[in-house]
């Protein structure tokens, strides 16, 4: 199953590849990326759009780094409450135990 998996991940990954290059040979077109406040030099069109996707996965995984860090943060203060909540029912199982005998 896991070769499979390996197999199928290669074919993709060698798909998107042949499909860049093919993108990047077909636009090779100069272009300014003109901002509001300033203007970004003159490059090829795919590799602006290569930058860009760049970024917007960079971003993506800076971003959701944040949230998964607050959420794994929020597990471990949840796994303590859990275990104090154990620990204080244990020594009131055993104190109602003694009291009873």
């Amino acid at each position: 199953m896991r070769l499979i998996k390996r197999i199928i991940l290669f074919i993709v990954l060698l798909c998107v590849l042949v499909i860049g290059i093919l993108f990047a040979i077909h636009n090779t077109t100069p272009v300014t990326i003109d901002l509001i406040f300033f203007t970004l030099p003159q490059a090829s069109l795919s590799l602006w759009l290569l930058g860009a996707f760049l970024v917007g996965g960079v971003l993506g995984v800076v971003l959701s780094s944040f949230i998964i860090f607050s959420l794994k943060a929020k597990i471990h203060f949840l796994k303590k409450n859990i275990q104090s909540a154990k620990s204080e029912l244990d020594k009131l199982k055993t104190s109602g135990v003694k009291d009873l005998v």
